[in-house]
């Protein structure tokens, strides 16, 4: 299945090469005061994505299911995290609340800690402003698409070789958390650091794990087909993505002191924004006609 909607996503892109080749994806060019202004532009795709939240099936942990995620739109995302200079000058505007975290000396290459998805939120909307763009936060599946070989997702899974011994689920848990224990990195480095992905784009999967728009959800599977039978969706509880994904409270500025976590809480808490571009009419036409070549789950 997959197979051939990828031989169709090829023939049709031969046949409209000529009129597609005159569709840019370029945008205004923001102002860049720092790293923080820097963007990686991805291009749409389909990639499969395990998807986040908590899943039981006849009231015992389930694996989440992975799906074939489209990105039909390009995205335009941070280079790097936000940096604390960046993030001080919100504060000093009066829009965004002080970090927990202490401004280093060098607080234009560092990325800024100690913040909570509503500080998040408050950034995005004063950066919009200064910029005249819209930004906002990346959702999980744009963070995982861009992340690609550094996306991690869950730490564990969630079903053990023998669902009807609880021992077994929790040796096989302790087993993988072990497995994917590492010494605290509380001290955040400098922007770069941990280099680019394949993408481009730097430290993602380092020590500072980024908040994502996506809201916890818990979902009850129907035990014959593997669908959704019923979902509660919490959203003071959002995915914060990094070395595993974790799930916090919004309110959360500091990783070890709260949140869902599996394993080792996130060493810091910050965020990267992607932009908003207008979307012109032959966009939109382009952005259909990937919807209409990926869709649905993994067979």
């Amino acid at each position: 299945m997959i197979f051939n909607r990828l031989f169709v996503a090829t023939t049709v892109a031969v046949s409209v090469a000529t009129p597609l080749a005159a569709i840019s994806f370029a945008r205004e060019p923001v102002p860049v005061v720092s790293k923080t202004g820097a963007v990686v532009e991805i291009m749409p795709g389909a990639f499969n994505f395990p998807v986040p939240g908590e899943f039981l099936s006849d009231g015992r942990p389930a694996n989440a299911p992975v799906v074939e995620q489209l990105i039909a739109r390009p995205i335009s995302m941070m280079k790097y995290q936000v940096s604390q200079a960046e993030y001080q000058r919100c504060v000093d505007a009066g829009a965004c609340k002080a970090a927990d975290a202490t401004i280093s000396a060098d607080a234009d290459i560092r990325p800024i800690t100690g913040v909570n998805y509503l500080d998040a939120q408050a950034y995005a909307a004063w950066y919009s402003g200064e910029t005249g763009e819209h930004w906002r936060l990346p959702s999980d599946a744009e963070w995982a698409y861009a992340a690609a070989e550094r996306f991690v997702g869950e730490s564990y899974s969630a079903i053990a070789s023998d669902p009807d011994n609880p021992a077994v689920a929790w040796i096989r848990r302790y087993e993988e958390e072990a497995a994917l224990s590492r010494a605290p990195d509380p001290v955040a480095h400098p922007l770069g650091h941990f280099g680019p992905n394949t993408r481009g784009i730097h430290d993602l999967g380092g020590n500072v794990w980024e908040w994502t728009s996506t809201c916890y959800q818990r979902t009850t599977l129907d035990q014959e087909s593997g669908e959704a039978a019923h979902r509660i969706e919490n959203c003071r509880v959002h995915i914060a993505e990094g070395r595993h994904r974790a799930y916090m409270s919004d309110f959360v500025r500091d990783g070890v002191s709260g949140g869902c976590a599996v394993g080792r809480p996130p060493d810091n808490l910050g965020f990267r924004l992607v932009r908003e571009a207008r979307r012109s009419l032959p966009q939109r036409l382009l952005d259909g006609l990937w919807g209409a070549i990926f869709s649905g789950p993994v067979s």
